[in-house]
């Protein structure tokens, strides 16, 4: 069992690697990423489970529009019938759905019942899943620069007031925890432009595991790594121990 004390107040997935997880099995790539709607439905399941706060899954990235449209295709009907299907998985279990990114540029089969879910679970307090789709973190920094500019040329903030949290707050992610575990499959080693403000002080785990096979024993061996970093935000060593 993991110390709640000790869990990420938010943790993060780049879940990379649906492709080459196909490629080694001899199957097309659409195979893949119904794998990996599979391993979305574990992995929200055991971090409910674990008593995590909130999770951010990197679903589809402003990016991804570029992908052949057949694929494109597949990955919003995915999205659809997940929204369908765990409907009453996410309600039953007190799971509040939110999502960031360009979510007005997904077609109207998902974006309707995705809507209507966020609308319905939008009083749930055990967790919150936030899906980012067509989401780009630099778009999403720009947007953020571009809202405050248009408050303060209209009068509503003085430029002197905005700070890092008033910033910050006008992110999508305003409402959510701090981030502080931020995990990629697939063995890369970036991010993509995922979550770029807000991974300023997260930690950072690497998995050389394909997102399809990414279950419950992965996600807990993340955790586990969280459980023994040390995290400092610029004080030394000393100081942290001083200050337990």
């Amino acid at each position: 069992m993991l110390d709640p004390s000790k869990l990420p107040r938010h943790l993060a997935i780049i879940m990379d690697g649906n492709g080459r997880w196909a490629q080694e099995h001899g199957l097309p790539r659409v195979e893949g990423h119904r794998e990996g709607a599979k391993a979305v439905r574990e992995i929200v399941r055991a971090a409910r489970e674990t008593g995590l706060r909130a999770l951010t899954l990197y679903a589809f990235s402003a990016q991804n529009w570029q992908r052949p449209p057949e694929e494109v295709a597949t990955l919003m009907q995915l999205l659809r019938d997940y929204v369908v299907e765990e409907r009453s998985e996410i309600m039953d279990n007190d799971i509040r759905l939110i999502a960031i990114g360009e979510v007005e540029r997904l077609p109207p089969y998902a974006k309707d019942p995705l809507d209507a879910l966020m609308a319905d679970s939008a009083g749930n307090g055990g967790m919150t899943l936030c899906l980012a789709l067509s989401y780009g973190g630099r778009e999403s920094i720009v947007a953020a620069a571009r809202a405050l500019a248009e408050a303060t040329a209209r009068g509503e903030i003085n430029p002197a007031q905005i700070d890092e949290e008033k910033f910050g707050a006008s992110l999508q992610t305003g409402g959510l925890p701090q981030l502080d575990l931020l995990v990629r499959t697939s063995g890369e080693e970036r991010l993509s432009n995922f979550l770029l403000w807000e991974a300023a002080y997260a930690e950072l785990y690497f998995t050389e595991t394909y997102w399809p096979a990414f279950g419950k024993a992965e996600l807990y061996a993340a955790l586990e790594s969280f459980r023994g970093r040390e995290r400092r935000f610029g004080r030394t060593r000393e100081q942290i121990r001083s200050a337990g």
